[in-house]
Order: structure tokens, then C-alpha cells, then sequence
């Protein structure tokens, strides 16, 4: 039972940085329609940036808000010289022309960064074990990162829904040509957007980076994933972002616990450590096939969608 809290634990945790990647997706893809695959690319790079001004500040907090600022800034840059082309196209194009952002970045990261990974020393505070209940010790960093995504999550709640920018953002989604016919500058909601979508990319990304060795191509796992997660939620939906988050992370990690067991139970334990594996991946697929058998617009669409 400690065991299984502990998995549930690790499920949430994986939720929140998905919800961090696939909040900023679906923003982009709700009131842009773009779809954006280089959205990996700049979780990588908050992991860089964040390794790299750590390491020049001294500095675990100071490291991790000017890698969120410097995410921000690339990101806006991003969406201005490269991402207005792509409005109003096909999107085949949207695919292709963000696939070529993804080789740039990768070789852009080689030539800065070199190809050996980073590594990301968390202080000595978060290095210790809390005990959520008794006989339960659970690392104080991976709490975290469900603290901080949390926060974010109540921000950007906020943002949207009692804002006036999160008005213009959901009459964007909307209807883009009655906003823009009304006098809203389309170009820098679109910007700010995008900038707000990146950030949260390289958001999760240094969150992730002291757990993981950052290193080049390490977003292209997770963005698929996180489009999973879109899709299961609802496109252009925050909540539907949030509540696939949390149900993606906790069957994946739970059925990767737990799936080599269930299967002995029918095969033998030879079988069931080779099946365990293959299976264990697809249980998210299956998870979002089913999903669109009973509900094809997802769990929580978007108004107007």
C-alpha cells in the first residue's frame, strides 16, 4: 500500500510537468491553430538555460527565473521571425516548417552547448525525503515541483479566466477576425501568447532538468506525450490540460509498477517480463483510444470548438 502512494505520488509529479508542456500546446494550438512540434525545443532549453545560470549565478532559484525570462524572450523571437509564416497555412506546413525549428535547435544547442549533456545540482535543502504519512518519505524536490506546477496551474487559471489579456486570449480562440476587427493588435496578442506558451515549456524543462540529464533531443519524448495529453483533455482547453495531466501520469506510472505483477497472474514470469514492457507503453494510447470512442472532442472541449 506505502508502495502504491509512493507510485501515485510519482504519477502526479509526471502529470504536473506534462500539464506544464500541454498548457502551453493547447493555448497555442486553441487560438493560433498551429501546431507547434518545436514546443519540445523549448523545453529543452529552459533545461539548458536554467543548467547554465545556475551554474554562472550560484544559484538554484536565481538560475531557474532567468532561464524562465530568457525561455520567454526566445520564445517571442520565435514567434516573430519564424512563426508568422506559418499562420493561415495548411497544417502540413505547420508540421514541416516546426520540424525544421526542431534540427535548428538540437544543432544550435549542439554548437552552444557541445554534445555531452548538463547536469543541474539542486541545493542541499531539497535533497532530503519528507514523510507525507507515517512510514512514507518522499523526496522534498519532486514535492516541488507538484507545489510550483500547482501555483502555476491557479496562475494561469487567473490569467485567463480574470484578466482582460485572458479575455482577449479566450475571444481569440474563439473568433480571431471579430477580435481583430474590434481593434485588438492580433500580432501581439499572438506574441504574448506564444511568448506565455514557451515560458511554460522551458518551465517544465529546468523543473525536470536536476532529475534528468539535460541534454539535446530531450523534449521530443515528453512533447509526444504532451500531445496526447491535449488530445485527451480537449484542444485549446486548460482544465481538460489539467485533468489529462493527472490522469496520464498516474496510469503511466502506476501501470509500470504494477503491470509485470497483473500479468503473472495469467502468464509465466518469463512471459510476463517481456510483455510487461511493451504493454506498459501503450496503456496511454489505449487510455486516450478510448477517450475518443466515447467522447471524440475530449474530456473538457473548448467553448466554440
Amino acid at each position: 500500500m506505502l508502495y502504491f502512494i509512493e507510485q501515485c505520488l510519482n504519477g502526479v509529479q509526471l502529470g504536473m510537468l506534462l500539464f506544464l508542456l500541454a498548457a502551453g500546446l493547447t493555448l497555442i494550438f486553441g487560438i493560433m491553430d498551429l501546431v507547434n512540434l518545436a514546443h519540445g525545443s523549448l523545453y529543452m532549453l529552459g533545461a539548458y538555460f536554467a543548467a547554465t545560470f545556475a551554474a554562472a549565478t550560484d544559484s538554484f532559484v536565481l538560475g531557474a527565473a532567468l532561464a524562465l525570462l530568457a525561455t520567454l524572450v526566445v520564445g517571442m523571437a520565435i514567434e516573430v521571425i519564424a512563426m508568422r509564416r506559418l499562420y493561415g497555412r495548411d497544417h502540413l506546413d505547420h508540421v514541416l516548417g516546426t520540424f525544421g525549428l526542431i534540427l535548428f535547435f538540437n544543432e544550435l544547442v549542439r554548437l552552444v552547448w557541445g554534445p555531452a549533456g548538463l547536469t543541474l545540482p539542486l541545493p542541499p535543502q531539497m535533497l532530503t525525503a519528507v514523510q507525507i504519512i507515517p512510514g512514507v518519505y518522499y523526496p522534498a524536490y519532486r514535492l516541488v515541483i507538484i507545489v510550483a506546477t500547482l501555483a502555476v496551474a491557479a496562475l494561469l487559471y487567473i490569467l485567463v479566466m480574470r484578466t482582460r489579456l485572458g479575455m482577449l486570449i479566450r475571444a481569440g480562440a474563439s473568433n480571431r477576425e471579430m477580435v481583430g476587427a474590434l481593434g485588438v493588435n492580433i500580432k501581439l496578442l499572438y506574441t504574448l501568447v506564444f511568448g506565455l506558451g514557451a515560458a511554460l515549456a522551458g518551465f517544465a524543462g529546468m523543473m525536470q532538468a536536476p532529475i534528468l540529464t539535460v541534454q539535446i533531443g530531450m523534449g521530443e519524448n515528453i512533447l509526444i506525450l504532451a500531445f496526447v495529453v491535449i488530445i485527451i483533455g480537449g484542444i485549446g482547453s486548460i482544465r481538460g490540460a489539467f485533468v489529462a495531466s493527472l490522469f496520464v501520469g498516474i496510469v503511466d506510472t502506476v501501470g509500470r509498477a504494477y503491470l509485470t505483477d497483473i500479468l503473472r497472474l495469467f502468464l509465466s514470469t518469463n512471459a510476463a517480463s517481456t510483455a510487461s514492457p511493451a504493454l506498459s507503453s501503450m496503456l496511454i494510447y489505449l487510455l486516450m483510444a478510448l477517450v475518443l470512442v466515447l467522447r471524440p472532442e475530449g474530456l473538457f472541449p473548448a467553448a466554440g470548438k
